[in-house]
């Protein structure tokens, strides 16, 4: 389906492509409909690629069965020390099942996917899991740990990838996996509030029987919390559309390291009266209080979605071609992603997923969604028309059906499934100047050589959010040095942030000082130390260690 200026009626192929397909949804959705009704002079290679992916399944963040006995300790990997907390006791564990019979977890074996991550990358020992259904229980559990200074992980979907979400000795596993209840949804303003534990899919699907939607989109929706999602300032694939989580939530209610609950649950869309506290815990992982509400504006469902995907020749076109997007398709356009070549050969290679656009050393992603499907098109149709036409696009296909729309977002989505199959991953997750976005790529690629099994990059472009990823075989220390600090070093040169959206967890701490200043940090010291002064939450986590 590539058009260039050798091939005048192309594009025009394209544009019957894209409305055939969608007068056709009604009558059939065998692939076949389309071999037999297939226009004169349209190959049939051609029509058969817009149908040419094999569904796989919804956009949740597929995990391999972790062997995770393979799994080297945080402790022994980082050589970290133990701080002073006191060990369980029995005494410990009778309380909390006074608490909360029932809901206390001690088997070793239940225990060990909850200590380990998703990435198979960090390793806890916790001998303890909780999972309380309210607020006042997390009150109850925090007010005890306090006074007998035991340490407590928060943890919701364990979906995180900096080490964040489990422990790095014996901390207590704190699960909001029950506190899943819707509490509120106002269809008038479009503000929901539910408890933490809430599955960010399931979110969705509840607000799209009332017309809404959640205002972020992840690949790990199938699996990770709001409350999650809130701690860690989750971007995702909305971002560009909806903004961020700084914006979209409205109050919330967190309870701190003593037991106490704050309640900033609010739903006002204006609340001018002092400090604005919410934010004090979105993205703070966790470390200041243990979110257990959000309150959150919701955008409502759009009535017409598209996506494109298309291939570009060069990262200088994928810039151009942002550009020329932004300009023409202005207020529908709501995610534009890029991705290497080297991400869709691990896709294909590791998922059998098939893309049906093939040969381009990278590949774009590009989203609309509005109230008038024929506006929506009409526009979509002006901007490939308009890419193709002037080179900046060499293929591409277009779907409007829910089916094929979901099927090409799994291209994009399951790339981080696909690295974790190609070996050891060492990911970066690094905010930058758009125009330098793949500069990163190129300089580590050479940097590491043959060393590294592979070196990827792909990321909201929309954002200026690049995911670095390099694979091995297995860890290695010689090749993190290599990478680490860097690629820090690179992205602070260059004016960007070391972590654009995943935080800093455990294992970017140590680095915060490439992206913020000493004074910044030390401010950072002195609100965990008021709100946190035993230091029991989610220890050894995003703030460095002292020296």
């Amino acid at each position: 389906m590539g058009v260039s200026s050798a091939a005048p009626g192309r594009w025009d192929q394209l544009r019957w492509l894209t409305s055939f397909h969608r007068r056709t949804l009604a009558q059939s959705s065998a692939p076949g409909t389309l071999q037999q009704r297939k226009p004169p002079g349209v190959p049939a290679s051609v029509v058969s690629r817009l149908w040419g992916l094999r569904p796989r399944g919804g956009r949740a963040l597929h995990a391999a069965s972790p062997s995770f006995q393979e799994v080297m300790l945080t402790s022994e990997r980082y050589r970290v020390q133990r701080l002073p907390f006191s060990p369980l006791s029995d005494s410990d564990v009778a309380f909390f099942e006074g608490v909360m019979p029932g809901r206390v977890i001690t088997n070793p074996e239940e225990l060990k996917p909850f200590n380990v991550d998703w990435l198979k990358s960090v390793r806890g020992c916790s001998k303890l899991m909780l999972k309380p259904q309210t607020t006042a229980e997390v009150s109850q559990v925090l007010r005890y740990c306090y006074e007998r200074n035991l340490a407590v992980n928060p943890q919701g979907g364990n979906t995180g990838l900096v080490g964040g979400s489990v422990p790095v000795f014996d901390e207590i596993i704190l699960s909001t996996v029950l506190m899943n209840r819707i509490i509120s949804f106002d269809k008038v303003s479009g503000i929901l509030v539910c408890q933490a534990g809430c599955v960010l899919e399931k979110l969705n699907e509840y607000l799209e029987e009332q017309g809404f939607i959640m205002p972020l989109d992840l690949g790990a929706k199938g699996s990770c919390h709001i409350g999650g999602n809130v701690a860690t300032n989750a971007g995702g694939l909305r971002l560009l559309r909806y903004g961020s989580l700084r914006g979209t939530v409205l109050g919330l209610e967190a309870v701190l390291a003593d037991g106490s609950a704050l309640d900033c649950l609010a739903s006002l869309r204006k609340d001018n009266t002092g400090y604005d506290l919410k934010q004090l815990f979105i993205g703070s992982e966790g470390t200041l209080g243990v979110i257990t509400a959000v309150s959150i504006l919701c955008p409502q469902k759009p009535k017409a979605v598209n996506l494109a995907f298309l291939g570009c020749q060069s990262f200088a076109k994928v810039l151009e071609t942002f550009t020329t997007c932004r300009a023409m398709l202005g207020e529908i356009l709501s995610a534009y992603e890029f991705m290497d070549e080297k991400c869709m050969e691990l896709v294909e290679k590791h998922l059998k997923l098939s893309s049906p656009v093939a040969g381009s050393p990278f590949y774009v992603l590009i989203e609309t969604s509005g109230s008038s499907s024929t506006h929506d098109e009409e526009k979509l149709n002006d901007f490939l028309e308009q890419a193709m036409t002037s080179g900046l696009v060499t293929d591409g296909t277009v779907a409007t059906d829910d089916k094929k729309i979901k099927t090409l977002w799994s291209l994009r989505e399951r790339i981080t499934e696909a690295l974790t199959h190609d070996g050891y991953v060492y990911k970066y997750d690094i905010s930058l100047p758009v125009g330098k976005l793949y500069d990163l790529v190129s300089d580590t690629r050479a940097r590491l050589g043959r060393s590294a099994k592979n070196v990827v990059g792909y990321g909201h472009l929309g954002d200026g959010n690049l995911h670095l990823n390099i694979t091995a075989e297995s860890y290695s220390h010689s090749l993190l040095d290599a990478i680490e600090p860097f690629v820090y070093e690179w992205t602070a040169r260059h004016n960007g942030s070391i972590s654009a959206e995943h935080g800093l967890g455990f294992k970017k701490k140590q680095f915060i000082q490439y992206s913020k200043p000493n004074e910044a940090v030390l401010l950072m010291k002195r609100f965990k130390a008021m709100l946190d002064p035993k230091g029991i939450l989610n220890p050894y986590k995003m703030l460095p260690s002292s020296s």
